[in-house]
């Protein structure tokens, strides 16, 4: 072969060369921050549409999209969700969505505020509340973590599937389920039997008669069809609830401390006093929905009469005392607390 052949064919490589990369597909768009979002509810749900997906919008939106955050429900990367405390604390997820009581004891301080008599069924408040108490009382259940916001549900009914409940001892005997250990402190006072059991699971516990009923707000009912398992809904005269459950949204703290400045500022304004009290907004309005959902399916919504709701409620209070001993057991005074909370929540 000629000099002038090679070098002829050699230009020829080096231009398509040069010309694939030219026309090569650049991504202009990737985010510079990457994140998974874990937790255990289906996409379905109306804590993923109406509280999750809008709060990871608005991040992306206010970052540019130099943040992009893939939400990831029901579990799909693996685990349990009592795993996923653990998958955000080692990194296996950048973020989570879980609740408290499905690691009992790892969040004592935050348990207060799942109790009867401290939440009184009005969930932006107990939010504001938690808010409030953040830093001085309840930042070192936290450890390992970067805590967003917390919220609560609107409070825990009993979801019955045949039993009428009409009075306080209506309760003794019948196998409830609930969903963190607050709740079983709850089930204790009114004589039943607490079974343990990760929201995923309710429907096929109910289905297969091994729980009377489930302690569990009205919001998920659409979600996982509970009338077709259940017949009655029952709370307190008043709209009292039997205690519900805190819930967080946090960060692996390493993932956190990496983040510039600029990121940051923009999670936390998405993660103010306003978000707090807004998340719990949000599932006040999805219990009424999920109320109005069952009574439209021909279940029936039992309230249950002032003088039978006062008799609980004082059997109830001594749920505070049963949290107090829990507390002292970890060397945590949790009078302060106690005392703080009943403040703020009657202001």
């Amino acid at each position: 072969m000629s000099k002038r052949k090679y070098k002829t064919q050699n230009i020829f490589v080096v231009t398509l060369s040069l010309l694939s990369l030219l026309y090569m597909p650049i991504n202009l768009n990737a985010a510079e921050f990457e994140f998974k979002f874990h937790h255990f509810l289906p996409s379905t749900s109306p804590a993923h549409i109406t509280m999750i997906e809008p709060w990871v919008k608005k991040i992306e939106e206010e970052s540019s999209g130099r943040v992009k955050i893939d939400i990831y429900p029901s579990m799909t990367l693996g685990g349990r969700p009592a795993d996923l405390v653990s998958q955000a604390r080692n990194g296996v997820v950048d973020l989570i969505w879980t609740s408290n009581g499905y690691t009992p004891g790892q969040f004592p301080r935050t348990e207060l505020f799942e109790l009867p008599l401290i939440h009184t069924n009005n969930p932006e408040k107990t939010g504001e509340v938690m808010h409030k108490m953040f830093s001085e009382y309840l930042a070192e259940d936290y450890s390992g973590l970067k805590v967003l916001f917390l919220h609560v549900h609107a409070g825990n009914v009993f979801q019955s599937v045949r039993k009428e409940i009409t009075n306080i001892n209506s309760f003794r005997g019948m196998k409830v389920r609930t969903p963190s250990r607050t709740g079983s402190w709850t089930l204790d006072e009114l004589g039943s039997e607490s079974i343990s059991v990760p929201m995923p699971d309710v429907v096929q516990t109910l289905s297969k008669n091994i729980i009377d009923a489930a302690l569990i707000p009205y919001e998920i009912i659409p979600t996982f069809k509970l009338n077709e398992y259940t017949k009655y809904q029952v709370e307190g005269y008043d709209g009292f609830r039997f205690g519900t459950l805190t819930f967080q949204v946090s960060m692996n703290r390493d993932k956190w401390d990496t983040l510039p400045d600029d990121i940051k500022r923009i999670f936390q304004a998405n993660s103010d006093l306003s978000q707090w009290k807004k998340a719990g907004n949000i599932w006040q309005i999805n219990d009424n929905d999920g109320l109005d959902y069952a009574m439209g399916n021909g279940n029936i919504h039992k309230i249950l009469g002032y003088d039978e709701t006062e008799e609980i409620k004082n059997r109830l209070k001594r749920t505070h005392d049963v949290w107090l001993k829990e507390l002292s057991k970890e060397n945590i005074d949790g009078v302060p607390i106690l005392e703080k909370a009943i403040e703020l929540m009657g202001e």
